[in-house]
């Protein structure tokens, strides 16, 4: 597939996502309830169709979720000024943030109904500069391992071309959610 038939895949595939997501739910924190009883993978596919919202971090930072499977998410980010350090390169943090993503989210589509998960590592490696020139890049997570305790990730950033921007990987902690009591 060449890089303008990519892109114009990704662009249309993130129009239809981003109008569910935005004509359904939108964007905010789910409710304790709203997640009673799902799996993590139930959680992204609600997301998906537009019934649970999505997270506020996003919006802020111009990314979103365009695909969960069992073990694996991937986000699409558009890299703009707003993320732009002070050499006119898209920021690390910016790099960090959306591998982390899909990282955590591909842990958490592994996790059962009553589970949680937070990160505990995040290594970050860096192979090529990223500017607004590309209009779209994609962070793709997937777990190695889902353990009682722990979960570990591996995850690469790309742009439409395969275009390697950097590569990551994680350690989750994974731990019981105390059923919430009415207040």
């Amino acid at each position: 597939m060449t890089r303008t038939n990519q892109i114009e895949e990704w662009l249309e595939q993130e129009r239809t996502l981003r109008a569910a997501m935005l004509a359904g739910a939108g964007t905010g924190v789910a409710r304790a309830e709203q997640l009673a009883g799902k799996t993590g993978l139930e959680v992204f596919q609600a997301i998906l169709r537009g019934e649970l919202v999505h997270a506020p971090i996003a919006q802020t930072l111009d990314f979103i979720l365009v695909e969960a499977a069992l073990g694996r998410a991937v986000f699409q980010g558009t890299p703009g000024a707003a993320h732009l350090n002070p050499l006119g390169t898209v920021h690390g943090g910016w790099f960090a943030t959306l591998l982390d993503s899909a990282l955590g989210c591909a842990v958490h589509t592994r996790l059962q109904p009553g589970q949680g998960y937070t990160t505990a590592e995040l290594s970050v490696n860096y192979v090529r500069a990223l500017t607004p020139k590309v209009t779209r890049v994609r962070a793709e997570g997937r777990v190695i391992h889902c353990g009682r305790q722990l979960a570990t990730a591996e995850g690469r950033l790309v742009g439409p071309d395969g275009t390697l921007y950097a590569h990551a990987t994680t350690t989750c902690l994974v731990f019981p959610i105390a059923p919430q009591s009415g207040a």
